[in-house]
Order: C-alpha cells, then sequence, then structure tokens
C-alpha cells in the first residue's frame, strides 16, 4: 500500500501538480480581468439567483414550477454543494495544515477568490449548450460544450470517462474512508468490525439513493447540505469567540508562513502553496468541470444565472465552510506540520474537542457523516450524468451504479494517504482537460455576461434567446419558444418601448 502511495504521490502528481496551480490562477485572472471580477462586482445578483423560481405559466395554463423542464436554481445549487461541502472541508483542510502548515489556509482562499471567475464561466457554459431529453429533464456539462462549443468530441469523452470514474468511484472512496476515520475517532477504535459496519450503512443508504432518481437526489442533498452545513458553522463560531483573543495571531500565522515570511520545518513555502491548492480545488471543484453538470439541470431564464449561483458555491464552501475548519485546527493544540504523522479529520475532532470539550468529538463525527454521505450522493449525480452522455445502456448504468456502491465499500479499508493522493491526481486531470477547454470558449461566456448586464440596465429580469448573440452554434435550448424565457422577452419588449 506504501508503494502505491509514493508512486502515485512521487510520479503522477508530482507531475501533475506542477502545472495545476498555475494554469487554475492563470485562468482565473484571465476571467477576472474579462469580466471586470463578476466574481466579486456582482455578489448581490448570486443572491438574488440563488433563490429564484421559475414564474408564469406554460401553454396549458399550468404553473411554472421546478419540476418544468428541470429543478430549480436552489436546488441545482445544492446538488453541486453536496459534492463540494463534504470530506474536503473538514479532513480536506486538516489535512493541508498537517502537511502544508498554516499557509495551506491562504492559497485555499485565492483559489477560492480567482476561481470564482473560472466557475462562473464553466457554469454558464454548461447552461447555454444544455440539452432536454424526452422526460423534459436538462442534461449538460463539460462534456456537452467540448462536443457543441468546440466540436472536440474525442475530448469529451475523455472528460466523461475522467469526471464518471472519479467521482463514481474515488471521490466516493474518500468520502467513506473519512467517515471511518472519524467515527474510529469517537470510539477510539481502528477495528475490522467497524469498518464494515461504517461500509454497510453507507453502502445500503447509498444504494437507496441512487436508485431513486434525480429528484430524490435533489430532494435529500436540500435538506442535508444547508443543515448540517449551518450546524458546522455555528459549532465554528463558538470556538472563535471562546478563542476570540487568539484570532489576531491566528490570522498573522496563516500569513506569516503562506508567504514565506515564517517557515516550519517540512512545511515552507511551496509546499502550503501545492497543498492549498490541490485540496481548495478538491473542496470548491473551480475549474474543474464537475459544478457545470449541476448547473446545466437548472430552470432559469438567462444562462449567467447560473454562472452566478455556482460562483455563490465557491465561496459558500471555501471562504465559509472551508475556513470554519481552518480556524477550529489553528485554535486549538499545537499541530506539528509537515512529519509523517498525516491527520484528516481525526485532526479537526482532536482540535474541537479542546476548544469545547469532548462532545466535539462525537460533533465532527456526526456531521461529517452526513456531509459525506450527501456528497456521495452529489458526487454520484455528476458522475451519472456523463455516463449518461457516454450511453444509454440501461446495463452500463446498473453496473456503474454497483461499482459506486462497491468503492464506497472500499473506501472504507482503504489507507487515508493512499486514496487522498488518488483524488488528487483525478482532480488534477479533470482540471487540465477543463480548462483547456473553458478558456477559447470564453469569449461567449463574456458575451452573455454583456448581454445580461445590458438587460440589467434597463431594469428588468433578464433573459436569454439564442439569436442575441449572432454566430453561436450548436444551442438547442434557448430558441424562445420556453415559457420561462419567453414572458421574460415581453418584458424586455416593454422596457425597449415604454410607451406602447
Amino acid at each position: 500500500m506504501e508503494s502505491a502511495t509514493s508512486f502515485v504521490n512521487d510520479s503522477l502528481n508530482g507531475i501533475i501538480w506542477n502545472v495545476v496551480p498555475w494554469l487554475l490562477l492563470a485562468a482565473g485572472i484571465y476571467f477576472g480581468l474579462r469580466t471586470i471580477f463578476v466574481q466579486i462586482r456582482l455578489l448581490p445578483e448570486m443572491l438574488k439567483a440563488v433563490t429564484e423560481t421559475p414564474k408564469g405559466k406554460d401553454r396549458e395554463g399550468r404553473d411554472l414550477d421546478e419540476e418544468y423542464g428541470g429543478i430549480s436554481a436552489f436546488k441545482a445549487f445544492t446538488i453541486s454543494a453536496a459534492s463540494r461541502v463534504g470530506t474536503g472541508n473538514i479532513a480536506g483542510v486538516a489535512l493541508a495544515i498537517s502537511v502544508g502548515g498554516p499557509g495551506a489556509v491562504f492559497w485555499m482562499w485565492i483559489i477560492a477568490l480567482v476561481g470564482g471567475a473560472t466557475a462562473f464561466v464553466e457554469s454558464t457554459l454548461a447552461q447555454l449548450w444544455k440539452t432536454k431529453d424526452e422526460d423534459g429533464n436538462y442534461h449538460g456539462g463539460p462534456a456537452y460544450y467540448m462536443t457543441r462549443g468546440l466540436n472536440w468530441k474525442p475530448l469529451a469523452v475523455i472528460f466523461a470517462v475522467a469526471l464518471s470514474l472519479t467521482y463514481g468511484f474515488v471521490y466516493n472512496a474518500i468520502q467513506t474512508n473519512s467517515i471511518v476515520e472519524a467515527v474510529g475517532g469517537s470510539f477510539n477504535t481502528d477495528s475490522v468490525a467497524m469498518k464494515c459496519i461504517v461500509a454497510a450503512a453507507v453502502a445500503a443508504l447509498t444504494a437507496m439513493i441512487i436508485f431513486g432518481g434525480v429528484t430524490r437526489i435533489a430532494s435529500v442533498t436540500q435538506i442535508i447540505v444547508p443543515f448540517m452545513a449551518i450546524a458546522y458553522i455555528l459549532i465554528g463560531l463558538l470556538v472563535i469567540i471562546m478563542n476570540i483573543t487568539e484570532v489576531p495571531g491566528m490570522f498573522a500565522l496563516i500569513v506569516g508562513h503562506a508567504l514565506g515570511l515564517k517557515q516550519v520545518a517540512g512545511a515552507g513555502l511551496g509546499v502550503a502553496f501545492a497543498q492549498g491548492m490541490r485540496r481548495g480545488l478538491f473542496s470548491n471543484e473551480a475549474g474543474q468541470g464537475s459544478a457545470p453538470n449541476a448547473a446545466a439541470t437548472a430552470t432559469v431564464s438567462h444562462p449567467v444565472k447560473q454562472g452566478l449561483v455556482q460562483t455563490l458555491g465557491v465561496y459558500f464552501d471555501t471562504l465559509v465552510v472551508c475556513t470554519i475548519t481552518a480556524f477550529i485546527v489553528l485554535l486549538g493544540p499545537a499541530v506539528s506540520y509537515g512529519n509523517d504523522d498525516i491527520q484528516g479529520a481525526s485532526l479537526t475532532q482532536s482540535a474541537l474537542a479542546d476548544s469545547v470539550g469532548a462532545w466535539g468529538t462525537h460533533a465532527v463525527t456526526f456531521i461529517l457523516f452526513f456531509l459525506a454521505f450527501s456528497s456521495v450522493i452529489g458526487n454520484y449525480y455528476l458522475a451519472q450524468a456523463n455516463v449518461e452522455y457516454l450511453t444509454d445502456s440501461k446495463l452500463v448504468m446498473l453496473l456503474f451504479r454497483l461499482g459506486v456502491i462497491g468503492f464506497v465499500i472500499f473506501g472504507a479499508f482503504g489507507s487515508l494517504p493512499l486514496v487522498w493522493a488518488l483524488g488528487d491526481t483525478m482532480a488534477g486531470t479533470m482540471a487540465i482537460i477543463n480548462i483547456i477547454a473553458i478558456v477559447p470558449l470564453g469569449g461567449v461566456a463574456f458575451k452573455l455576461l454583456k448581454n445580461y448586464n445590458e438587460q440589467r440596465a434597463k431594469g428588468v429580469d433578464p433573459v436569454f434567446h439564442r439569436d442575441m448573440v449572432p454566430g453561436l452554434k450548436n444551442v438547442e435550448y434557448w430558441d424562445g419558444s420556453d415559457p420561462v424565457t419567453r414572458r421574460s422577452a415581453e418584458d424586455l419588449k416593454v422596457a425597449d418601448h415604454p410607451d406602447q
């Protein structure tokens, strides 16, 4: 097991992660400049877009709701958040600090702020090139905009396979692995019996959900994710209040280690940078090409609205939930950074218990279990969307679902370093492929944003029809026939001709 971990980390990740951080930063800065930092400038619009629901009536006179042609913007947000908010926020952040020192937290913040623009572009593109099946459900994501926007079918197939394997198998193994670590910390055991019980429980729950379809997935995630995330945030705020006098020193520690002003053995500037980027990407997934699969399922009147919603998801994940974990760890007992004693969820547990008492250990276990389980569901949904892109075979889908359950079980028994190393390999590979696609397509997203801003300036609810941006090819949905966009189009005419 150690030799496999060494090969993945030293050989594969050594190559991939010499490229990925710089690629993500370059793309994020480019998109930020071209959109005049949309990820900061339109923050109020993000808060508005995430709560929007379809309005009006369809051609038969029925009220529109989230079941018309897709799901609501909020449900799409929770599906992507279910994938984002999970072990990466609790175990992943602790792992980053354990290996890379406090400076890793700073670089996680940076990748979130810079990556917000990338998340906006990729999710806007996913909405533009989404498709609708015979049951009225939307499908879309990187594989679709690579095929329809760039005519790069071979690259789309490679990406779809990579995402299916990453989110269906590897990432779900990580979720179960972290649950096992947390349960072991609560009950002070590392027994095979405990691992078997956890594996069986998570596998059974997963099977119940993934055989129930997208509606059940959305229904589960929209309840679990907000509730558990808020509970965790409240616990984190309690820790901050209890250690308020140490907060200024903690910020100095983070910035000092991040910029090389302070060094610790084995956790210098380079290690902090690499770990912050890896864990930040794993957690918020900006530029990785996963969230766009959920973004494409939403019913909205303009593609930009889902771009804004998914940017907000990046902030919620990293700047809020990940930051809470970082504060819990750094306000806890002193951590020996950069040694061989790599810790994930157990480090968060021990730090929280140090601040609030023994119940903190069990609180982390409880919250992590539900966040990790919701991540399994969210991950499955993103993977399923790409399997469906590759084939409509029911047998393939059945085998894929059985494979998901198998890897959920495998994660309970794999070693912590190995499963995280595999996750890094797959995340980096997906990010490289996705960035290669969205950079040349960025111009389309910029035009959509310009169209959105022009309509906002008129005081109307922005709507998009594909003829608003000349030269677009292979855009299937945005033809103005949908009641959601047709209603807004009528509003536009009034705004253009107020005297009529």
